[in-house]
């Protein structure tokens, strides 16, 4: 219990649930004292659950400690939190419990879920990386509708495997790109997130550690950790996940699944050497290792030509070895939701029945568009690069004309760039400055499970150049303040517009 009520005694924890507490009108006290409400009427917050130290969350939210006492009296005046000398500041023992808030506890892809169940607002929010559909998806549905649609009424409609013209199409193209598969080896998912819930309820079931890349996308890590299961962060070099620091973690620690994103890493934008897969699936397979390898931003190159590209990971791994390839139509769309993993068929058929007991399979229709845009991956990989090449020289651009500070190093794909402030300089406090100028910043802290890489914070380009132009302005702005002023809350801050 008393690790459950300290798990804010570090204040970038209790911001991570507050998430965009200092937007909208009134006086920054108020709005931190209703935030903080908020979270105990949700359950966020649990009563006798310690907050931190005023000085410590004035740190990480980037005011002066004059308002996070503002904030507390408020709160105990109100009932919500009391207060005594010695044992710190804490949720009322006397309110009622509420009920579970949905939340991971421990989760650090809070704010980013949060964001996606909110929708869109006045701030720019850099939580999503993903881009408008491809013009395709509507002559892919034009053609379903004139040509498919009769067949597809006639069937009753439930396919927890998923529709087999897509698991065909699917199967084709991976015995293309060089991992021989058969439909039966494959699963439709509702996205590539689905498809790592299914591998997680199927693998950690009484399992202690799962390795991971650090830095990793904090909601994939998120269903990993509701699991139970410790998280083992291996660092990367320019070639991936870095191998030595790997086989110690899987000789000392025995997990039971290492997840990695070989094609086009999130947030780094990394591509995995041949030679690095190879390494990683032959070293797993000798500690009897399950990989996830993620490719959910495959199809997103900035420097190579797609079909240059090394094979998925899995083509990589030797007779014993055990990998499942996820990946999805994020590139084309992600609003159709269409994703799949690639494995040996005995997991697959596992899988397949807890996505029954979850929705009892995905829509069709959006399947039968998806079988259509499957065989032309190629060609629609080939023509985004193009676009999102154009997106990032403007992104680059920019950040050089306004920020030249900051340092990147150019990726190889993806949809985001990694970017890192100067020594001395934290994402985390940064974040909070950047809210009150509009823009949502998903601080690298929260992207690694050691809390490291909190000097980086991601810029997803997949935006018009407006929007990015509007961006950078007002990151730029958000970075004056903090270097001319330092945090405090008394500067002359713009409102959200």
């Amino acid at each position: 219990m008393a690790g459950e009520v300290d798990r804010f005694q570090h204040g970038v924890a209790l911001a991570t649930v507050l998430g965009n507490w200092s937007t909208g009108d009134g006086p920054l006290y108020r709005k931190l004292a209703d935030a903080v409400a908020r979270a105990a009427d949700d359950g966020s917050l649990v009563p006798g659950e310690r907050l931190p130290a005023e000085r410590e969350l004035a740190k990480v939210l980037a005011v002066s400690r004059a308002t996070v006492v503002a904030a507390y009296e408020n709160l105990r005046e109100r009932g919500v939190v009391d207060r005594r000398q010695g044992s710190g500041t804490r949720v009322n023992g006397a309110r009622p419990v509420p009920r579970s808030d949905g939340r991971v506890r421990g989760g650090q892809g809070t704010a980013i879920v949060q964001r996606l169940i909110d929708g869109p607002g006045r701030l720019i929010s850099l939580s999503c990386a993903a881009d408008a559909g491809v013009p395709e998806v509507a002559a892919a549905l034009r053609a379903v509708a004139d040509h498919d649609i009769t067949g597809l009424l006639d069937d009753p409609g439930y396919h927890p495997r998923g529709l087999p013209a897509l698991r065909e199409a699917v199967a084709s193209h991976y015995t293309a790109a060089g991992l021989p598969t058969s439909a039966e080896q494959v699963l439709v998912t509702t996205g590539a997130h689905q498809a790592l819930v299914l591998l997680a309820e199927v693998y950690l079931k009484g399992a202690s550690a799962v390795a991971v890349e650090a830095p990793s996308w904090a909601p994939c890590l998120d269903i990993f950790r509701q699991h139970g299961v410790r998280l083992l962060p291996v660092g990367l070099d320019d070639e991936g996940i870095d191998v030595r620091a790997l086989a110690g973690a899987l000789a000392e620690d025995n997990p039971a699944l290492l997840y990695v994103m070989p094609t086009f890493h999130n947030p780094t934008g990394r591509l995995m050497s041949a030679t690095r897969r190879r390494q990683v699936a032959e070293l797993a397979a000798r500690h009897g290792v399950a990989v996830i390898e993620d490719n959910a931003y495959a199809g997103s190159s900035l420097t190579a030509d797609e079909t240059a590209l090394p094979s998925p990971l899995a083509a990589y791994a030797p007779e014993q070895g055990e990998v499942l390839t996820v990946e999805s139509l994020k590139g084309v769309w992600a609003g159709l939701r269409v994703g799949w993993v690639r494995g040996p068929a005995g997991i697959i058929e596992r899988c397949a029945r807890r996505k029954a007991m979850a929705d009892l399979g995905s829509p069709l229709i959006e399947q039968a568009v998806a079988a259509r845009l499957v065989p032309r991956l190629p060609e629609l990989s080939r023509a985004r690069s193009v676009v999102q090449r154009e997106q990032f020289a403007v992104l680059e651009s920019l950040l050089r004309t306004r920020l030249p500070e900051w340092t990147w190093t150019v990726p190889d794909g993806g949809s985001s760039l990694w970017v890192r402030l100067p020594d001395g300089h934290s994402a985390d406090v940064y974040a909070q400055l950047a809210l009150r100028h509009g823009v949502e910043v998903v601080p690298g802290s929260t992207m690694d499970p050691t809390g490291q890489h909190d000097g980086y914070f991601r810029i997803p380009y997949v935006r018009r150049p407006g929007e990015l132009a509007e961006l950078v302005a007002r990151l730029a702005s958000a970075w004056t303040e903090l270097v001319r002023h330092g945090p405090h809350e008394d500067l002359p801050l713009r409102p959200v517009v």
